[in-house]
């Protein structure tokens, strides 16, 4: 079965590493749905149902996004409230996420080095992704951990909001690559 990206970015037409992520995937399409949730839902109301049954008829799941104040944008968090809901991914009757392998492919604006407990924010990427992981879990999927790209920012706030710094278009494009064999060996 084909695996289902949800992508989250408020801004993709103006990304850098998000939107070359999603040039990659469309390349595939015999492999990959991408899904992006701020074309289909332009005014935040999400349709459960509708999200529900697209993850019902793929195999896969990937949530793709750029950590936005070290968790994701709001778009998501909605999507995560309304379409995991009681009954369907979790609960005595919720089991549509049961066993289906699940990730994270994360854009950060922030440099590598500055995710560590000794660098300058103190926690890893996978420390501020755990309740990501907790989620999956609770509702009894594969959590396969998650694919990152870091950035070169320096300083809080050098970006403007929801820019990305860009990368030399060879390590974009070695990224992008990597990331689709990411999702592959799920």
């Amino acid at each position: 079965m084909k695996t289902l990206v949800i992508v989250t970015h408020p801004s993709l037409e103006t990304s850098v590493i998000n939107k070359r992520w999603v040039e990659e995937l469309t390349k595939y399409p015999e492999k990959y749905t991408v899904h992006e949730l701020h074309k289909v839902y332009p005014d935040g109301n999400i349709d459960a149902e509708r999200e529900q049954q697209l993850i019902e008829s793929h195999g896969n799941l990937v949530l793709q996004f750029p950590v936005y104040w070290f968790n994701c944008p709001p778009l998501l968090k909605k999507w995560l409230d309304d379409v995991l809901a009681y009954g369907w991914a979790y609960g005595s009757n919720g089991d549509k996420l049961r066993n289906r392998k699940a990730a994270l492919a994360v854009s950060a604006g922030i440099k590598e080095e500055d995710y560590r407990e000794e660098g300058k924010y103190r926690y890893t990427l996978e420390q501020l992704l755990t309740p990501f992981e907790t989620t999956f879990r609770y509702c009894h999927a594969d959590y396969r951990s998650f694919y990152a790209y870091y950035g070169t920012e320096t300083e809080p706030g050098e970006n403007e909001p929801g820019a990305e710094n860009e990368p030399p278009a060879n390590d974009l494009d070695k990224s992008a690559q990597k990331y689709v064999s990411f999702i592959d060996h799920l």
